[in-house]
């Protein structure tokens, strides 16, 4: 299949997590990225660790698939030559340093658009560009306390969500607002600077939470494993295991309050409202009934009435999936030092392609400066 961005050059100078997912979105889509990185040590993810395989950081194979690492140091006279050039060629170049630091650099956005009037910059920052925190540096788990969603996360304290949410979300953002760009320029002709934050992107995610807040005033709470406003939607324990029940509609209560042995008419209950009003002794109830069989035994008879339900699954459960597999989730690339490796794979198909993402080949996480030659090389030869 032809890749769908093949003639798109992206210059990433990010690291960590944000940025380089967002760049790491662009090349699944089949954009060249070339990946600058300091000469001593490079992107800082490559420390992160245990675990290392081979010393490698799993969490910098994590974020940087479908790349090309080259090495430059931006202070240097020879960096920002090396830099300059690769500007000219690029169509999309992604930082995320503290704000002021390109700048200083000599890359300001005034220079990175003299260089190349059409260049797309997507600038990620922790807290915005501007405004009177917008120089503070960031971080996932700060942006998840300080954006909110810590307040709302867990039982009795605030608690982190288990993934880099607030990370991914910016890098996700990022490459949405730098693709609308793109397309902008192919009618303009010009580029512009796309930016976003971990704070926009983890207000931006809000929902029904923030809207509780803004339009009705009322202070989101914390409540476990259960939706805040809607019930009953959770976790319920069983006989032997744990098991997880969505009742997201009248339609879906009046199937499912029999199963479990309660009157769907039942006042307490009637109506989502009124569910949730009276939680406690709704979740009480599916649990002692829940209680007399196994997980399995409950999934089965679920399923069979349309009910969405399902279970807790760990991460080894995940990829041993079936399902997870027939999504073409897992790539498999050729690591040079590794070998035969599978990652977790982009999360879009295409009509085209039975596998994830949009290229023809998926590229190993580039080792540090592994393509130092061939990009300088291809620099020169035009």
């Amino acid at each position: 299949m032809q890749n769908l961005l093949s003639d798109v050059v992206v210059v990433d100078l990010t690291r960590a997590l944000a940025g380089p997912h967002a760049a790491m979105m662009l090349g699944d889509l089949g954009a060249r990225v070339i990946k600058v990185e300091t000469p001593n040590g490079g992107d800082d993810s490559r420390g992160w660790g245990p675990p290392f395989v081979a010393g490698e950081s799993t969490y910098y194979l994590s974020a940087n698939r479908n790349k090309e690492s080259v090495t430059a140091d931006l202070k240097s006279d020879e960096g920002k030559e090396f830099l300059t050039k690769l500007v000219r060629k690029a169509d999309i170049l992604l930082e995320n340093f503290r704000p002021g630091v390109l700048d200083r650099l000599g890359f300001s956005t005034e220079r990175l658009h003299e260089l190349n009037p059409g260049l797309v910059i997507l600038s990620i920052t922790g807290f915005g560009h501007d405004g009177p925190e917008g120089g503070r540096a960031g971080y996932d788990q700060i942006a998840q306390g300080e954006g909110g969603l810590m307040s709302i996360t867990g039982e009795t304290e605030p608690t982190k969500v288990g993934a880099p949410i607030v990370d991914l979300l910016a890098g996700m953002y990022g490459a949405y607002g730098a693709l609308a760009a793109l397309h902008e320029r192919s009618i303009t002709g010009k580029g512009r600077v796309v930016r976003t934050s971990l704070l926009a992107s983890v207000v931006g995610v809000h929902a029904f939470h923030g809207t509780r807040w803004t339009v009705a005033h009322e202070l989101p709470q914390r409540v476990g494993n259960h939706h805040a406003q809607i019930a009953p939607y959770g976790l319920f324990r069983t006989q032997d295991d744990i098991v997880q029940v969505a009742i997201g509609s009248e339609g879906l209560w009046r199937l499912f309050a029999p199963i479990v042995g309660l009157d769907p008419a039942d006042e307490r209950f009637a109506a989502n409202s009124a569910r949730v009003a009276h939680r406690d002794e709704l979740t009480a109830a599916i649990e002692e009934a829940f209680a007399a069989k196994s997980a399995d035994f409950w999934l089965e008879r679920l399923a069979d009435k349309g009910i969405p339900a399902g279970k807790v699954r760990d991460f080894q459960q995940v990829y041993e999936w079936e399902q997870t597999r027939s999504q073409g989730l897992l790539v498999e690339v050729d690591h040079p030092t590794l070998g035969r490796i599978q990652l977790p794979g982009p999360p879009l198909r295409f009509d085209d392609n039975p596998y994830a993402g949009a290229r023809e080949t998926n590229l190993a996480p580039p080792r540090l400066g592994e393509h130092n030659e061939s990009v300088r090389a291809w620099l020169d030869s035009e």
